[in-house]
């Protein structure tokens, strides 16, 4: 079978999410529920994290891997997710505790940008390659 980009994207996208999910809940405070972004756990020593934002990375990571089964739900992971990281970018210069429930300031802040934009890409902008393909 093959793949399209947006479906490829929303695989490596969920597989990515679903690793960074499980490596946040093995993080010092990655289990808590600190939404400060100075005094919860950082994964890799720079992305704040806690147990509900560990959890959200966990089901993105499962959304795109089951989205990636066709085309047209990649494309909706792919445009769904870009703009719910895009508000989460806006909302970090109001509330970078998210009304203390999840630390997405700092180093968050770029990471959701680019996260956003390439959701956006395979969302809007990747074309099914496959539907024309000789089988």
């Amino acid at each position: 079978m093959r793949r399209s980009l947006a479906q490829t994207g929303a695989l490596v996208f969920g597989a990515a999410f679903l690793l960074f999910g499980v490596l946040g809940l093995f993080v010092h405070n990655g289990m808590g529920m600190d939404a400060n972004n100075e005094t919860t756990g950082k994964l890799l020593g720079l992305f704040p994290v806690n147990l509900l934002h560990n959890i959200v990375h966990l089901a993105f990571g499962v959304w795109g891997i089951v989205a990636s089964r066709s085309h047209a739900a990649s494309r909706g992971f792919g445009r769904i997710g870009a703009v719910i990281y895009a508000v989460l970018v806006l909302m970090a210069f109001i509330d970078p505790t998210t009304f203390g429930l999840v630390p997405i300031g700092g180093n968050d802040i770029w990471l959701h940008a680019v996260l956003a934009a390439g959701l956006a890409y395979i969302g809007f902008a990747a074309r099914d390659t496959t539907a024309h393909a000789h089988v």
